[in-house]
């Protein structure tokens, strides 16, 4: 590479950043939108598997087989461009949110199964014998010590999410990455708005693992 093919993709990178920069929005938006419906979704589906009742757990194990067996752009496709047929017609930002949020449910619910499983069930026991019911358990003894467990791949999955976002693409919604698609195509120059991009999904990933590291700092200290 010559300087002046050099100065040539700095340049086009320099030139897409505010574009890129604006949808950069709408890619954490969608992350988040996913992570915060995800949670409460994947506890659901966790304790349908730690559930004695037989369907729950059959439906729950099949649900989150088939989400983390299948690739999350398929069932992107399967959402959007299949539903219709079925007479279920969804936009693309509802479309990309709901698989994307079915996709994280699926991987949270087995970590924060993993997670309550971690506690040693003498604690529970000693729960019930001070009058303690199976709720008040789970939530004052279980799920506090739970969180600790989980947090590092909680923060993971979000990390995950972020850079997932970028396949919500092919149903055209504008994020980071279609966004640097629009501007190659008024520029026909790939390389410098790809790598915009690139560094811009890697800016949030680091400063989301930042974030995490503080928060296991301060959980640890309170353990």
């Amino acid at each position: 590479m010559n300087t002046e093919q050099f100065q040539l993709i700095l340049q086009s990178a320099l030139q897409a950043l505010p574009t890129l920069l604006g949808a950069t929005p709408v890619t954490l938006g969608f992350a988040l939108a996913a992570m915060l419906l995800g949670l409460p979704l994947g506890f659901g589906v966790a304790l349908a598997r730690l559930s004695h009742v037989g369907l729950l757990r059959g439906l729950s194990s099949l649900f989150v087989s088939f989400m983390r067996g299948t690739p999350l752009l398929v069932q992107i496709f399967v959402i959007y461009y299949g539903l219709p047929s079925l007479g279920v017609t969804l936009n693309p930002v509802a479309g990309g949110i709901i698989a994307l949020t079915l996709n994280a449910a699926a991987y949270l619910s087995e970590t924060i199964r993993a997670a309550i499983l971690s506690i040693p069930k003498g604690q529970r026991e000693a729960a019930t014998s001070l009058g303690l019911n199976p709720s008040q358990t789970m939530r004052l003894i279980v799920l506090p010590q739970a969180a600790r467990v989980a947090l590092p791949s909680m923060s993971n999955t979000l990390i995950g999410l972020v850079k997932d976002t970028s396949l919500v693409s092919v149903i055209t919604v504008v994020e980071l990455l279609r966004s640097a698609q629009l501007v190659i195509a008024r520029t026909f120059e790939p390389f410098g708005p790809y790598l915009a991009a690139a560094l811009i999904y890697w800016a949030i990933s680091s400063l989301l693992e930042l974030v995490q590291r503080a928060l296991e700092r301060r959980f640890s200290r309170g353990a």
